[in-house]
């Protein structure tokens, strides 16, 4: 499959595999200066870059970098950001800050990862019966801890 990028500024960074095995694409922040991300705060980050999927039942999934977690406290503000296979805008990460202390965003910097996903299309239909199961309708911690 192939996914086209378009560059909105010539400094912006493709997407790129940081391993041959890595699951996401790396993707990067792109600015005139560093952005500071205060504890606490969100901050939209641009990434200079667009994209155009050529299947149109595949979507683009923007998951947060797990060192920038871990490491920083730094991850998505939207958890997981969707960008829909028709969707031609820049890609933009709302990056927000946990930690205790301010946070630099540098132009170049890996701030997040693309990963490619299917998406099924589905016929919904209302109904009075949804049929029984051996859950039910036990919800948030019904199944116990461990």
């Amino acid at each position: 499959m192939k996914i086209l990028f378009k560059k909105l500024r010539e400094d912006a960074v493709i997407p790129i595999k940081a391993t041959a095995y890595s699951a996401g694409y790396d993707i990067c922040s792109v600015s005139d200066e560093d952005i500071i991300i205060p504890s606490g705060e969100i901050r939209m980050i641009h990434t200079g870059i667009s994209a155009a999927p050529e299947r149109k039942d595949i979507a683009l999934f923007v998951f947060p970098r797990s060192g920038l977690g871990s490491k920083h406290g730094i991850t998505l503000a939207n958890s997981v950001g969707v960008i829909d296979s028709d969707y031609r805008g820049e890609i933009m990460v709302p990056l927000i800050n946990h930690s205790k202390e301010n946070f630099i965003v540098s132009s170049g910097m890996r701030i997040a990862q693309l990963i490619v996903m299917p998406v099924l299309s589905q016929e919904w239909i209302e109904s009075e019966d949804l049929g029984e199961t051996e859950r039910g309708e036990n919800g948030f911690g019904s199944s116990g801890l461990n």
